[in-house]
């Protein structure tokens, strides 16, 4: 039974204050001062390891992007598009065989030790090669770590390693931990994966399951004059609507990655005080695509698969599920990564027709109910739009003949589903593109993934060309001649269809506009957030 929002609202008020009043001290109010106080953020979900350096995803930079830090952080206007973090400079050898960093003099970890050399190296080596869903791709072959002094780390490698992909992924894989801490124990078990030691601008200060987790100004941070904030909550509201309803009561000031539902937008874009915000997610697309098991004969057809993409109207998801808030892709890189997009492949326009045509000729004709064979469809549970383009692609499979029985799962079951057991036909999945195909979509498509890795080709293809064009960027130094090579990988996926990219989106933000410095670089929602600010 759903709840009206008077209703809604009492109970969201009542847990406010609730909260306030037992868990957190209290602090000024906002308009007292000219920065300080306290941020309340929606938080839809609770990450049970909140180590990025371990686990590079969305869901963990959010809160843990305050308190850890990268190398390098993206920036709209930073040279080379990055602002310098904990590295101050990074300068790689003509034969891609090492990169030097020069650290950041001056900072401490939140225990009062000094951040030295010693933690950058113990963090590439034993973290981000070894255990980091994307650092095992872009430190495959680092072979040492050599610190000449405490704040110099010179990154050598086994194999020519572009710079252009270190630099891209920067912000991405180069969370730095304390050596001191995690050196000698279970780094996968260690309690400080839960509890975190940074050198950021906040501290963790607690965490209570199901409500909120807190983090408080850091003192003693490097970066002059910040940060602003005395405290960020992160409230646990996975109910999107709640979000919604908790911006409007004014019991929180922000929620980030489309955390208001799209369908609410138009609406609390009038409510005074209030800011719909789309920048700040640029370094974040987020890609619809249609997963496919190979292994399934009908689907190894590239017919079948051409058939499918021409069946799909990708103005009418883009209109009606996303809103207008997502563009249509032409492939697997999207329009905002202008160093490496190549708009010149193959496409398949909206043309039921020849989708019809094409299942004819593949020699699939319809039986006397209309069917040429069924499928097994499993959308990722990840996002609301995820899931009804479940119930769309059902239906538009249904227009040329194919039977698509859909099956939902929890995220947990999906994953295993997909990506381990291969127990799919067709899947819906949103990928992430961080900057750089490597690092991205190239993973979506190369054959030889083992089993269990997430957002992988679990599907079965295989095409040693592409395979081939892959490896060879991965070695390629020259910065023109690897994005060559990956406009090369664009025609190869488009014409042969290992998997359909559908759409591209960045997120929204929904905030007060209290709230100060929103979206001003193009990873925001996941970067430190040290120059946030309440308005006095």
């Amino acid at each position: 039974m759903r709840m009206n929002l008077l209703s809604r609202r009492r109970l969201l008020q009542s847990g406010s204050a609730l909260l306030a009043m037992v868990a957190m001290p209290a602090l000024p109010r906002a308009k007292e001062k000219a920065s300080g106080g306290r941020l309340i953020v929606a938080a839809d979900s609770e990450p049970k390891n909140l180590n990025p350096a371990i686990v590079a995803s969305n869901g963990v930079f959010f809160i843990a992007s305050k308190v850890i830090e990268p190398l390098a952080e993206a920036a709209f206007n930073g040279e080379g598009g990055l602002a310098r973090r904990l590295a101050t400079s990074w300068e790689g050898s003509e034969d891609g065989l090492s990169v030097t960093f020069k650290l950041r003099e001056g900072v401490k970890w939140h225990d009062g030790r000094a951040f030295t050399s010693a933690d950058v190296a113990y963090s590439a080596m034993n973290v981000w090669k070894p255990l980091q869903n994307l650092g095992r791709i872009v430190f495959a072959n680092l072979e040492a770590v050599d610190t000449p002094d405490a704040n110099t780390a010179v990154f050598r490698f086994s194999r020519p390693t572009p710079l252009q992909l270190i630099r891209n992924a920067l912000p991405v894989v180069s969370s730095v931990i304390p050596k001191h801490v995690f050196d000698g124990t279970d780094i996968a078990s260690n309690p400080a994966n839960t509890k975190l030691i940074g050198t950021g601008p906040f501290r963790f200060a607690e965490y209570k399951p199901g409500e909120f987790y807190r983090l408080t100004r850091n003192e003693d941070y490097w970066g002059k004059g910040e940060p602003k904030l005395d405290e960020i909550i992160f409230r646990v509201l996975p109910d999107r609507a709640g979000a919604a309803s908790a911006l409007e009561a004014e019991e929180i000031h922000l929620a980030a990655f489309s955390a208001v539902p799209l369908s609410d937008l138009d609406r609390i874009s009038k409510v005074p005080g209030i800011e719909v915000i789309s920048k700040g997610y640029e370094a974040l697309t987020y890609q619809l695509v249609v997963e496919i098991n190979h292994r399934r004969k009908e689907l190894a057809d590239l017919k079948v698969r051409q058939a499918i993409a021409h069946a799909i109207n990708k103005k009418f998801v883009i209109d009606t599920i996303f809103l207008g808030h997502a563009t249509a892709s032409t492939g697997p890189v999207p329009k905002s990564a202008s160093e490496f997009y190549d708009p010149d492949v193959t496409t398949y326009p909206f043309d039921t027709a020849k989708a019809n045509a094409l299942l004819d000729e593949a020699g699939y004709a319809k039986g006397s109910n209309g069917v040429r064979f069924s499928l097994k469809l499993r959308p990722a549970p990840y996002f609301n739009e995820t899931k009804q383009f479940g119930y769309y692609l059902r239906q538009a499979l249904a227009a040329i003949g194919i039977d698509a029985t859909l099956v939902n799962a929890d995220a947990a079951a999906h994953q295993k589903a997909v990506y381990t057991d291969h127990d799919f036909d067709l899947a819906v999945g949103p990928p992430v593109f961080r900057g750089d195909p490597a690092i991205s979509t190239t993973i979506l498509v190369q054959s030889g993934i083992p089993a269990g890795v997430p957002f992988s080709n679990q599907g079965g293809y295989e095409n040693k060309a592409l395979d081939a064009l892959v490896a060879k960027a991965s070695e390629t130094i020259d910065a023109e001649a690897r994005t060559e090579i990956y406009r090369q990988f664009q025609k190869i996926v488009t014409a042969d269809l290992p998997l359909i990219n559908v759409a591209e989106w960045g997120f929204i933000t929904v905030a007060r506009n209290t709230v100060l410095n929103v979206a001003d670089n193009p990873r925001w929602a996941v970067s430190n957030w040290a120059d946030t600010a309440l308005r006095s």
